[in-house]
């Protein structure tokens, strides 16, 4: 085959002779050239024409000449090659909703005006929906109004628990996800057989806690009347007393560490109201200074007289355990701070210490309960390992967030960050 350019040449040197010879026969060479330039045209908007009505109607690929053969073809392969792409683009789209269809978790993509536009069957046996649905808004088919409220929130990184329209016993846990333009995607997952797993770990927890406070308290009560007893025992045996005073008071330590976080998952807690949150810091600090002599320098910097609105118990409860910790890991020589401040609208409860600081590796899972971390001098600290987790805990409450600093040699740094919404600005 010639090159289409080559082609399209020759017919332009075939209609120059035959307008050359024509004019020549008849002297008028000007029209003669024109009738060619005319039959040129002619051919090429013949040319456009039947590609225009196969373009419009598909079927056979039209047969032509010149450069036009070349186009015809360069159309053919791309018209295959876009069959070919949609055909493989189905297939895709296909194996997808196939697969979203098997998910267990109700799935909806919703329009722009939150009409739905596909789901899955989870969501027609967990929200009710049927075919005829489709195009509907989804408000209008799920009637809760928190439901409602939390879509035109468009608050995408939170969730939202609810009952199952068809069986309100049951739960459901809610998110909505972005994607494409004005699309989102709905997922509806049934968590009732993980609440209830919860609540059966939380009660059990609560429970076993609360049995063992009474024993508890019994064997705490005998063991400091024995080590009253006029006269005093031999050493020998109040040596082993006070050993087991010890482990009994650790023990205490861990049933009401246990009952706190108990609470504190449970959602039951203190009424919220506001808190001096200088004057409880102040509190704190002199409660320590009572006990004992032989820890680090507390020092106090109050840098603002905001409240907090919150609950007293609570945010004591956390304050404390986090002074308490940073007094217990820094030796009797070092310095404990201890400051309440404004930064960036909010406020900001901060517990530093010069003491032997936490490894890098450590601190992801500091807030998990019962992790602890023995310092490098190998001397037990006696902890639970539950006081960060109920730090971690009261702050959620309070809609904070907890921020660790620390490296070895050089201390550690925590900070309770509070968000605006729940200061109380008073004058200084």
């Amino acid at each position: 085959m010639l090159s289409p350019w080559r082609s399209e040449s020759y017919w332009l040197l075939w209609l120059a002779f035959v307008g050359l010879f024509a004019g020549k026969i008849t002297g008028a060479y000007l029209p003669a050239f024109g009738v060619c330039v005319l039959i040129y045209l002619g051919r090429h908007l013949a040319q456009i024409n039947r590609l225009l009505l196969w373009l419009r109607g598909g079927g056979k690929i039209p047969v032509g000449s010149g450069i036009w053969e070349e186009i015809y073809f360069l159309n053919y392969r791309l018209r295959r090659r876009n069959k070919t792409r949609k055909k493989r683009l189905l297939r895709m789209l296909e194996r997808f909703r196939t697969a979203t269809a098997a998910l267990p978790d109700a799935t909806i993509v919703l329009g722009p005006r939150d009409e739905i536009d596909w789901f899955n069957d989870a969501a027609g046996s967990l929200l009710g929906l049927r075919k005829t649905d489709l195009g509907q808004q989804v408000v209008n088919l799920v009637r809760y109004p928190r439901f409602a409220e939390f879509l035109r929130a468009s608050e995408y990184g939170t969730t939202l628990s609810m009952p199952t329209p068809a069986n309100e016993k049951n739960q459901l846990e809610i998110r909505v996800v972005p994607y494409g333009d004005d699309l989102r995607l709905l997922i509806a997952q049934d968590v009732t057989q993980l609440r209830f797993m919860e609540r059966v770990r939380s009660d059990f927890v609560a429970n076993v806690s609360h049995e063992l406070r009474t024993p508890l308290t019994v064997l705490k009560g005998y063991l400091e009347t024995l080590g009253d007893e006029h006269p005093p025992l031999p050493e020998r045996y109040g040596k082993i007393f006070r050993r087991m005073e010890e482990q009994t008071e650790r023990m205490q330590n861990l049933v009401d560490g246990l009952l706190s976080l108990t609470r504190l998952e449970s959602g039951s807690g203190s009424p919220q109201r506001e808190v001096d949150v200088g004057r409880l810091l102040r509190g704190i600090c002199e409660e320590y200074g009572l006990i004992s002599d032989a820890h680090a320098e507390l020092e106090l910097k109050l840098e603002s007289s905001a409240g907090l609105v919150g609950s007293e118990a609570e945010l004591r409860s956390a304050f404390s355990n986090l002074i308490g910790n940073a007094l217990k890991y820094t030796p009797p020589e070092g310095r404990v701070s201890v400051g309440w401040r404004e930064q960036d609208g909010g406020l900001v409860a901060e517990v530093a210490d010069n003491g032997p600081g936490i490894a890098e590796e450590h601190l992801p899972r500091l807030t998990e309960r019962f992790y602890r971390v023995e310092p490098e001098d190998g001397r037990r600290r006696g902890g639970a390992g539950l006081g960060l987790a109920i730090v971690k805990h009261v702050l959620s409450r309070h809609d904070g967030e907890l921020k660790v600093a620390s490296s070895l040699g050089k201390g550690s740094r925590f900070s309770c960050h509070f968000p605006g919404k729940r200061a109380i600005r008073r004058s200084a």
